[in-house]
Parts: C-alpha cells; sequence; structure tokens
C-alpha cells in the first residue's frame, strides 16, 4: 500500500490484507538498511489474525521516496504522521534494532498513540564504532558484510529454516544490497549514524506510559542483552509495565527466531 506521508510516498505492507484501521492496528518498524520484509511471517500471521498491519519502509528505504531521515527522532515523528495520514488513534509498535529506538522515541514524543511497543534487538546508548561508521561511508559493501556477519549467530537457524539452500546469512546480505541500490544514497552511514547519536533514550523511556515488552537475543553480538538492560531499569522506573523475552537467537531475531519472535509479539500485543 501507497500512502502520501509528510508530501512524500511512503509504503507499507499490510500482511496480505486489505488495511482497516476500524481493526487494532499493528506497525512493525525495520532497523538499518532493511525493509518491511524482515517482518514477513510476523506480519503476515498479524494480519490473519485479527489486526490491521503496516509493516513500513522507512523514508528513503526500497519502496519509500526519499530523502532517507537522519535522525530517529524525525523517524519517530514520521510514524506519527503515517498513522494520521491513514486515520489510526493508536497502535502496537514493534521495531527492530534501529526501529526499536524509533518505536521508543515514538511512545514518548506520542504518549496517546501508542497502545504497547516491543523493543526487539534494542540497545541504548546503540553506539556505532568509528570504524563502522567510515565503513558505512566509504566502502558499504564491506559495511554490509561486516554487519551481515555479526547479526547472525550461526549458520542455519534449525528448525526455523528447514528448507534446502535457504542460507540466512546470504539473504540478509542480498537485502541489505537491494536496499542500498534502492535507496537514498550513503543510507546505511545515515541509519547507522541516526543509532549513534540518539541521546534521548532514557529521558525518553521516562515518558513511556504504555506496556513494554522487550525481545533480546541472548547469543546477538551487536546488542547484546546487557545493553538493554539500562532502558528495562528506566521503562521500570517510569511505572509502566515492562518484561523482557529472551531468545536462542543473534541480532536477527525475526529470522533465526521465527516463531519465537512472533509468539512473544502477538501474545503481547493480543492481551492489551
Amino acid at each position: 500500500m501507497i500512502v502520501e506521508v509528510q508530501g512524500k510516498a511512503a509504503y507499507a505492507y499490510t500482511g496480505g490484507r486489505p488495511f482497516d484501521p476500524a481493526l487494532p492496528v499493528a506497525v512493525f518498524v525495520h532497523g538499518a538498511e532493511h525493509d518491511h520484509s524482515v517482518w514477513g511471517l510476523q506480519s503476515r500471521y498479524f494480519a490473519h489474525h485479527g489486526f490491521s498491519v503496516l509493516a513500513v519502509d522507512l523514508p528513503g528505504h526500497m519502496r519509500s521516496a526519499g530523502p532517507a531521515l537522519a535522525s530517529i527522532g524525525a523517524l519517530a515523528d514520521w510514524l506519527a504522521a503515517l498513522l494520521d495520514a491513514l486515520h489510526v488513534p493508536a497502535a502496537f509498535v514493534a521495531g527492530h534494532s534501529m526501529g526499536s529506538l524509533v518505536a521508543l522515541e515514538f511512545a514518548a514524543r506520542h504518549p496517546e498513540r501508542a497502545r504497547c511497543i516491543a523493543l526487539l534487538a534494542t540497545a541504548f546508548p546503540m553506539a556505532v564504532s568509528p570504524a563502522l561508521l567510515e565503513a558505512a561511508r566509504e566502502r558499504e559493501p564491506e559495511a554490509i558484510a561486516m554487519v551481515n556477519q555479526w547479526s547472525h549467530s550461526t549458520l542455519a537457524a534449525k528448525p526455523s529454516s528447514p528448507g534446502p539452500g535457504f542460507w540466512l546469512r546470504g539473504t540478509n546480505q542480498r537485502l541489505m544490497e537491494r536496499v542500498s541500490a534502492r535507496g537514498a544514497p550513503q543510507l546505511f552511514h545515515t541509519d547507522f549514524a541516526a543509532c549513534n547519536d540518539y541521546a534521548d533514550g532514557l529521558a525518553s523511556a521516562a515518558k513511556v506510559r504504555c506496556p513494554v515488552r522487550l525481545v533480546v537475543g541472548q547469543r546477538d553480538a551487536m546488542t547484546p542483552p546487557r545493553a538493554a538492560r539500562a532502558l528495562a531499569d528506566a521503562l521500570g522506573a517510569a511505572d509502566v509495565s515492562v518484561d523482557t523475552v529472551t531468545l536462542d537467537a543473534g541480532h536477527a531475531l525475526m529470522t533465526e527466531q521465527p516463531d519465537a519472535t512472533l509468539d512473544a509479539l502477538y501474545a503481547f500485543a493480543k492481551a492489551r
């Protein structure tokens, strides 16, 4: 589905069913150099089990027009504008990696619009090494290869990928290459810099008023579980309902543990 947001065309996958704002709405927000397709299983299940779905391509990513937005705050406000364009008063929002920061900031800036949020493979601060930032700016293929390797804890995550010839790392690498080819110039660097520069995580956590679920991978080399503790503590201090689900996976939760990720998200959203 294409919708105009802030004067630009934006794409949202609706899970194979027509979008109906009268239903509970679930929004899925991808991470750096990704697009809506990383939520394939989860978005389709939600769409066929009681929710209207918006699995977005963020500005400058794949089917959404650029430019890419350079800050987490701007992305959070873009998400609110998307809901405005579709006459959605409030939604469940799930975000992965960079998308988790967008979901957090959205709930902080627009508390009346967030029914509940799920933060997957999250961290604060979400620091990016100077070497990786430089590679993303000057040698993007090298940066893609590095991040792709670090995102996965295994070459073949059984039983989530039992099909012959299905290769998690190869699929993810090709996706990032396609997003790079079709997206805004220096998109990977823009995304990484937005994560690295985001300084409001703890202050924003204190403003959240809805239930929160953190979903972390116990073998995540990019945002290890310990990196989410400060956010969990800040959310708990804000007196909101917060819990953490730990999966046997790396950073690529949705592909290494698709069913467990879906269970963690659907049970949480459905209960609310």
